[in-house]
C-alpha cells in the first residue's frame, strides 16, 4: 500500500511541475519596437504613397492597427512615458534623463520573471547635466531600470564621442564594442536581439528595442547605393530619409522571421510603434494629403504616431481600432499581461488584444516640458482631447477633422450646442491634472 502511494504522489509531483512548467512556457513573450521621430505618414498601411513598409503592413493586415496613438512630441519625454507609465508632470526632470529610482516596464517584466533585453537608444543617463546629475556615468543604469542585458548608444558616451549609425560607438554590458567603419549601428542592435530571442526562447522574454531609425542625421543604410562610398555614410541629406523607413522595415521583418524559426511566433505579442512624429524637414505624401512633419510640436504632426500589434492566433486578423491610446497605455498593458498592480496612469488594452470586452478611453491628456532647446520649448503645453476636438489649458479650442494643423481656435461664441458640451468635458478632464507652475 505504502508503495501505491508513494506512486501516486511521485504521479502527482510530475504532474504539478509539468503543469508549472506548461504555463510559463504560455506566458506570452513581448517584443516592444519602437521607431525614432517617425509619424504615421510614414507608413503605407497607413496610406502613405512616399514610402513602402510591406512587413509592417502586413503585420497589421495580420494583427491589429491603431489609427489614433498620441504620442509626447519629443523623444525623451516619450520614453519615460511609456517607460513608466506616468505623466511627465510626476518623473520628468531633464531632457535625455530618467531617474535611477524609476520603476520601469523593465522591472516590471523582471518581476513577472520574464528574461529582459534593451537594445537601441538609451540617452536617458543625463549626460548633458553632469554637473546636477551625480550618476550620469553609471553603465550600469539599464540593469538597475530592469534590462538583465542591453546593447546601446548613448549610454555613458555623447553623441559628439560616436554615432549611431556607420562605425557606431556601442556599448553592450558593460563594454564598448569595437569600432568598425563598416559596421552599421541598426544591425549591431538588431542582431543582439536576435540573438536574445535564440538563447531565451524557451523561458518568456520581453525585448525593447528603441530604435535609432529614423532619426537625423539622414545617412545611407547598407541598402542605399551610396553607402559603398565611405567618405558617403556620413552625409547628411533628406534624400536618405525613404532608405531610412525601408530600412526600419527590414530590421522588423528580421525579428519576426526568427520568431517563426523558432516557431514561437504565436506565442510572442510583437508591438511596434514610434516616439514622436517625423522630423519637421522631411515632407511626406499620404492618399488624403501632404505632411510636413511635426517633432517637438504639440500638433498631429507631432503626436499621431503609428501602433501596429501582432499577434499570431489571439488577435483577430486586420483588426483596426480607431479609439485613442496614450503612451501611458503600454505600461498598464504589460501590468495586465503580468498581472501585477503597480502604480501608473494608464489604460490596459490587453483585453482588446484578445478580443474581449473593452471599453475604450474617453480622451488622451499630454503634459508636455520638453526643457530642450528654445525651438520645441516654445511648444510648452497641456492638451486633453477626444478623436475630433482638443483643448489646451490657455483655453485654445480645436476641431480637429476641420483644423489639422491647429491654426484657426473655435470661438466660444460660435460653439454649436454639442461643441459646448466637449469643451466643458474636456475642461473637466484638463482640472485632473496640475497645471504648469
Amino acid at each position: 500500500m505504502s508503495k501505491v502511494i508513494k506512486l501516486i504522489v511521485c504521479l502527482l509531483v510530475i504532474m504539478v511541475f509539468s503543469c508549472g512548467s506548461k504555463a510559463i512556457k504560455t506566458k506570452p513573450n513581448v517584443i516592444l519596437i519602437m521607431a525614432d521621430d517617425m509619424g504615421y505618414e510614414c507608413l503605407s498601411t497607413y496610406g502613405s504613397t512616399s514610402y513602402n513598409t510591406p512587413i509592417l503592413d502586413s503585420l497589421a493586415a495580420n494583427g491589429m492597427q491603431f489609427n489614433n496613438c498620441v504620442s509626447q512630441p519629443l523623444c525623451t519625454p516619450s520614453r519615460v512615458k511609456i517607460m513608466t507609465g506616468l505623466y511627465n508632470y510626476r518623473n520628468y526632470d531633464y531632457f535625455g534623463h530618467l531617474k535611477t529610482d524609476a520603476y520601469t516596464f523593465g522591472n516590471l517584466m523582471q518581476d513577472a520573471d520574464y528574461e529582459t533585453c534593451i537594445a537601441g537608444k538609451w540617452q536617458l543617463n543625463g549626460l548633458a547635466y553632469k554637473d546636477e546629475i551625480n550618476d550620469w556615468n553609471d553603465n550600469t543604469k539599464p540593469n538597475r531600470l530592469g534590462f538583465d542585458e542591453y546593447c546601446l548608444w548613448q549610454l555613458t558616451h555623447e553623441r559628439k564621442d560616436g554615432g549611431r549609425f556607420a562605425n557606431p560607438l556601442i556599448e553592450q554590458n558593460g563594454k564598448l564594442l569595437e569600432r568598425n567603419e563598416d559596421a552599421y549601428g541598426p544591425d549591431i542592435f538588431s542582431d543582439y536581439i536576435v540573438n536574445f530571442i535564440e538563447r531565451k526562447k524557451d523561458k518568456p522574454f520581453f525585448v525593447y528595442y528603441p530604435m535609432v531609425l529614423v532619426h537625423d542625421p539622414f545617412v545611407p543604410t547598407p541598402d542605399s547605393e551610396d553607402w559603398k562610398y565611405k567618405e558617403k555614410r556620413y552625409k547628411n541629406d533628406t534624400i536618405y530619409f525613404k532608405d531610412m523607413v525601408a530600412y526600419t522595415d527590414k530590421i522588423v521583418g528580421k525579428i519576426t522571421n526568427k520568431l517563426k524559426d523558432l516557431e514561437i511566433q504565436d506565442n510572442t505579442i510583437v508591438i511596434f510603434v514610434a516616439d514622436n512624429g517625423t522630423h519637421y524637414s522631411i515632407h511626406s505624401k499620404t492618399k488624403e494629403r501632404n505632411i510636413q512633419g511635426a517633432k517637438g510640436n504639440t500638433t498631429d504632426g507631432g503626436t499621431h504616431v503609428p501602433l501596429i500589434v501582432s499577434w499570431p492566433k489571439t488577435i483577430k486578423k486586420g483588426s483596426v481600432h480607431n479609439d485613442l491610446i496614450e503612451f501611458n497605455d503600454f505600461f498598464s498593458t504589460l501590468s495586465d499581461i503580468t498581472k501585477q498592480e503597480v502604480k501608473h496612469d494608464g489604460k490596459s488594452f490587453y483585453s482588446l488584444l484578445k478580443g474581449d470586452a473593452y471599453t475604450p478611453r474617453s480622451s488622451a491628456f499630454v503634459h508636455y516640458d520638453p526643457r530642450w532647446g528654445k525651438r520645441v520649448s516654445q511648444y510648452r503645453n497641456q492638451f486633453v482631447r477626444i478623436l475630433n476636438y482638443k483643448l489646451y489649458q490657455d483655453g485654445k479650442f480645436y476641431n480637429l477633422n476641420e483644423d489639422i494643423l491647429e491654426e484657426q481656435p473655435l470661438s466660444n461664441d460660435f460653439l454649436t450646442e454639442k461643441e459646448m458640451e466637449i469643451k466643458f468635458f474636456l475642461e473637466k478632464e484638463l482640472k485632473k491634472h496640475p497645471k504648469f507652475k
